[in-house]
């Protein structure tokens, strides 16, 4: 039987270890991808971390996939052989569920993320639902691609889905793997765009990717800063820190709009008297499905919106993974084949 090079954890909290794994023909609707790059996520920490509940090991990381379909299983017609395609967080609906019955395929009740619920993408092979996949639009590259399947697509589609339309003021939170994006989004979206981080080190950077206006957070009252602007439609809460959003929140215009898509299990420090008189509202925001994702590599390559990334060989995906962990990446890392 054939081999691939994969990158697994082989318990809860261990290190990346670059290992052959059998390369095995997809079953019915599913298809096998030649992965071209995979991008390194923070939520991959959490999964070494053994934070989902049902994770099986070794565990085989990477939800930010992109690459060539290299086999076709039963019952898949609508791909094939050599089709450019990418996946991302999204990684296959159950199609019978309730919210799948309703469309909503993002909140299926067996909803399928690699290397959740199948090996994932820090491989040379992987194999996945036909569902799952995203066709990558001619003029994004494999490396491109890859970190639109999970932090672009938060970003894109929660921009997209909020209050806001074109000429709103929108605050991106965060200027990171995520606020980055967010921030390239807003302004191709027609934005006014308010880039928050913390000290004076990511002004620079920000207006340069599109911002037209810079808070940093250590130098004063945030939400004044804000109001001091007009106050804004929304404000993207890219960063994993509930003081950082909840402080965000009274530089809101009425009726505003608080999207969280930064993960942390930190309560939110808002009281309803906040909320209640001026009508605002905050909401979580999850990834996108599929066509989700396909719409988020249109629009960047319509855009020019891209990833800043530091390119990486699979072999070396633990000092990859590091980097991120230990905040050192600027601001996606991904991982080549």
């Amino acid at each position: 039987m054939a081999t691939h090079h994969a990158v697994q954890v082989r318990s809860v909290g261990e290190a990346l270890k670059l290992v052959d794994v059998d390369t095995t023909s997809p079953t019915r609707d599913h298809v096998r991808i030649a992965v071209s790059a995979c991008g390194v996520c923070g939520t991959d920490r959490a999964f070494v971390g053994g934070g989902f509940p049902g994770m099986t090991w070794p565990l085989t990381l990477g939800h930010e996939i992109a690459g060539t379909v290299a086999e076709v299983g039963a019952g898949v017609d609508n791909f094939a052989v050599g089709d450019s395609v990418a996946v991302g967080w999204f990684g296959g609906h159950c199609s019978v569920c309730i919210p799948c019955r309703k469309g909503d395929f993002i909140h299926c009740e067996n909803l399928q993320v690699p290397s959740w619920h199948y090996p994932g993408g820090y491989a040379q092979s992987v194999t996945v639902p036909a569902n799952a996949l995203a066709r990558i639009p001619d003029g994004l590259s494999p490396v491109d691609a890859a970190p639109m399947g999970c932090a672009g697509v938060t970003t894109f589609h929660a921009l997209r889905e909020s209050k806001a339309v074109p000429g709103d003021r929108v605050a991106v939170l965060g200027i990171g793997g995520l606020g980055h994006l967010g921030v390239q989004f807003a302004r191709a979206m027609g934005f006014e765009t308010i880039a928050i981080a913390r000290g004076a080190g990511k002004a620079e950077d920000a207006r340069a990717l599109g911002a037209h206006h810079y808070i940093d957070s250590t130098a004063g009252d945030v939400s004044e800063a804000l109001r001091g602007l007009g106050g804004v439609a929304v404000v993207l809460g890219t960063a994993g820190n509930a003081r950082a959003m909840a402080d965000t929140v009274g530089g809101l215009a009425p009726r505003g709009q608080l999207i969280a898509i930064g993960v942390t299990a930190d309560p939110l420090p808002i009281s309803p008297m906040q909320l209640i008189v001026p009508g605002l509202s905050v909401v979580g925001h999850p990834s996108g499905t599929a066509r989700d994702v396909e719409e988020t590599m249109q629009f960047a390559v319509q855009s020019g919106v891209r990833a800043r990334v530091q390119e990486c060989p699979l072999a070396r995906a633990a000092e990859a993974y590091a980097d991120m962990a230990e905040g050192r990446a600027r601001y996606r890392m991904v991982l080549t084949m």
